[in-house]
């Protein structure tokens, strides 16, 4: 199983501007090459009277990636590459990200317009939130209200997230985690509740998509 990696939670944007030209930056997650190109059309055809609209996006992440950019009409070297090359230390996969110039009648030069593109893609980036894909369970737990609180510990500590709680006769639990903590999770519920207590799982779902603040550490 492949190990999670950050990616966009959202569409997220932001305007910088550079001697009177206006540069928004709109970055978002894009999961294959067509759904990237169909998120830079979207992008042009919000802004048809842009001067240029600059594209740059990574599909996948590590040593499997799709890398692609374009200067879009600026002159060569000055736009596309300084995009993507933020993209590339930004530690993300799966992302898109359009820079929309209105050009303000002052002319940047090349290493002006390399600063411009290179400081509106990373302030895109600093304002944009985290997520991470990963394969998660879908579980549901049934447990007599004196073991409530200790099946509630057991899911936190093997990196589960509670979803949903019914309290009735007994207390049902619906909770989701990732595919490799299940199994340990399983073992220690069994072991807590002297095998008492048993979990099924409800649905499995390859590309759960996680903010950081809901997960779990990417190097585990």
């Amino acid at each position: 199983m492949p190990k999670p990696y950050p990616i966009p939670a959202q569409e997220t944007r932001c305007e910088t501007r550079v001697s009177n030209s206006r540069f928004i930056a709109t970055v978002a997650p894009a999961f294959s090459v067509e759904q990237a190109r169909a998120f830079i059309e979207r992008i042009r055809a919000e802004y048809p009277d842009a001067s240029h609209h600059v594209p740059a996006f990574l599909i996948g992440f590590g040593a499997s990636i799709i890398a692609h950019s374009s200067d879009a009409g600026e002159p060569s070297g000055t736009a596309g590459k300084p995009i993507l090359a933020v993209l590339r230390g930004s530690g993300l996969g799966d992302v898109v990200m359009v820079i929309t110039r209105y050009f303000g009648g002052t002319k940047l030069g090349t290493g002006g317009l390399v600063r411009a593109y290179s400081e509106a893609a990373r302030a895109v980036l600093t304002a944009l939130p985290r997520a991470v894909k990963r394969a998660t369970h879908t579980v549901l737990i049934v447990t007599p209200y004196s073991f409530f609180e200790r099946v509630r510990m057991l899911v936190s500590v093997h990196k589960g997230v509670i979803v949903e709680e019914v309290f009735a006769v007994d207390v049902t639990l619906t909770a989701r985690f990732p595919v490799e903590n299940f199994e340990t999770f399983q073992h220690a519920l069994a072991e807590a509740s002297a095998g008492a207590l048993s979990v099924a799982v409800i649905k499995t779902n390859p590309d759960t998509i996680l903010p950081f603040d809901e997960t779990f550490s990417l190097s585990e």
